[in-house]
């Protein structure tokens, strides 16, 4: 039998593709300690010190271990305000690895989606997408938009063993783009006309289906609809080098082709993106806008200097813009992402075998845990998948994120709870951070809940934002 490849059950590299030259203490407090910590937060881990907590599984944007070329670029950085070197140093990164001529430096991706959408979306424009995650469902209907989602229905079902259930569905779009209006200068489209559409994004991997990756057949067909009917195409590029890895694993043709070489037919399908550099940038801080057509280019610069500062440094050190074009550059290394995957795909693998359900198959960037099975007593009114990121903080002082309900927000028309069809907490791994070990504990705190999950009481609000109320809300114990 053949060895199973990276990110397939049973596989897992020689050694860690990298030498650890730094590390950070971190300590473990006590199940009393964490109890009265959480309950100071109002239940809400976002809420909790860093140091309050022993495996930070919150995020992995901004939370990536830079490697040495990194940390040298920050001492070559050129802090210019204008026409910094740096600046030009991420263009040429971006150039080679994205193919974009053009970029507009942000201080981290939801900053981009804001001076983009700024630029493009108006009152009552409708922006389909495969599936919108947080900051970018709230940066449309802040600007009086409708985030729509027609991710295939495969993503929905949590245990469906399918290789790219972050797919966009090809027939909803194409429905959705054949009711497009012109959009006319300074209106919006009334009650029950034709849709306003002012582009199509598509984030990849999905992050809201559980880091699901979106096919290369399916970004070529949705290329040719979005051209047909003469709709722009971007990508939400975040996590673009983890889902073009699952491209040369999962997707017939593309076995034998390097990772840098999707990467560039990717992103030759689209009209531009938006990019956390925080993710797939490897650095701490940092995104940028990137595009092909000079006119948005011009429009989007006058907002860029408005929000983030001169078009040469966005809200950016040099040092922070030099070390994201070294990331970028580093992050399509083969070796790295079949250690990525892999280390995900372990944890993944250790908690099915403990019986812990979690949305299959397994992301390059998280392991995400099916609430509505791993509680399927508690009320989805009382927020389970809130409940067990709390529960997760008290077993063993691990911290993970809830990607259900609370996340979801209110409908902005109706006031009403949006229940998403997914009620999961993310594990989100960092970049080059943690080792196997910890993923064992986290495993085994994921367990020992299972364990006692009857135990398990659900959550109210007592202070609820009006948006993205996950952030800084604060919950009572039922």
């Amino acid at each position: 039998m053949d060895s199973p490849k990276a990110g397939e059950p049973g596989w897992w590299p020689e050694a860690e593709p990298f030498r650890i030259k730094v590390v950070e203490t971190i300590r473990r407090t006590t199940r009393p300690e964490r109890e009265k910590l959480i309950e100071e937060v109002g239940f809400n881990v976002f809420g909790l010190r860093s140091e309050a907590v022993y495996i930070d599984l919150l995020t992995d944007s901004g939370t990536s271990a830079m490697s040495d070329a990194q940390w040298a670029g920050l001492m070559v950085g050129d802090e210019a305000y204008a026409g910094s070197r740096s600046f030009y140093r991420l263009q040429e990164a971006v150039a080679g690895v994205m193919g974009f001529p053009l970029v507009i430096p942000t201080h981290q991706g939801r900053a981009a989606e804001n001076v983009l959408f700024t630029t493009l979306v108006r009152p009552g424009d409708v922006v389909p997408n495969n599936m919108h995650f947080d900051t970018t469902r709230a940066h449309v209907e802040h600007r009086g938009g409708t985030a729509l989602d027609l991710v295939t229905e495969d993503a929905y079902d949590p245990v469906a063993d399918l290789p790219f259930k972050g797919n966009i569905d090809l027939d909803k779009l194409e429905k959705t783009l054949a009711r497009r209006q012109e959009p006319t200068a300074g209106t919006a489209p009334a009650a029950g006309a034709d849709l306003s559409i002012p582009f199509v994004l598509i984030t990849v991997t999905c992050n809201s289906a559980g880091g699901q990756p979106v096919s290369m057949a399916n970004l070529r067909a949705a290329s040719e609809i979005c051209r047909r009917h003469e709709v722009p195409l971007y990508l939400d590029a975040a996590r673009f080098a983890e889902n073009a890895f699952f491209i040369k694993l999962r997707e017939p043709g593309y076995g034998n082709r390097a990772v840098r070489e999707i990467a560039r037919e990717m992103f030759s399908y689209v009209d531009g993106c938006t990019m956390s550099g925080k993710k797939d940038g490897l650095v701490n801080i940092g995104g940028f806008i990137a595009l092909r057509d000079p006119e948005v280019y011009q429009r989007a610069t006058v907002w860029a200097v408005l929000f983030e500062g001169f078009p040469t440094y966005g809200g950016l050190a040099g040092r922070d813009m030099e070390a994201m074009a070294r990331g970028l550059e580093e992050v399509v290394d083969e070796d790295y992402l079949a250690y990525r995957v892999g280390h995900v795909a372990y944890l993944g693998r250790s908690l099915k075998e403990a019986g812990v359900p979690i949305i299959e198959p397994v992301g390059g960037h998280a392991v995400y845990l099916d609430a509505l099975r791993f509680l399927p007593n508690l009320p989805r009114e009382q927020y389970p998948a809130q409940a067990l990121t709390v529960e997760l903080y008290l077993e063993g002082g691990v911290r993970g994120v809830e990607i259900g309900t609370v996340l979801a927000g209110r409908d902005p028309a109706t006031g009403e709870n949006r229940f998403p069809r997914l009620e999961m907490v993310r594990l989100a791994i960092p970049r080059r951070v943690y080792t196997r070990q910890h993923l064992d504990v986290v495993a085994g705190t994921c367990r020992r809940v299972l364990e006692r999950r009857g135990q398990l009481r659900g959550l109210a609000f007592t202070h609820e934002p009006p948006v993205l109320r996950h952030f800084t809300a604060r919950f009572e114990r039922l």
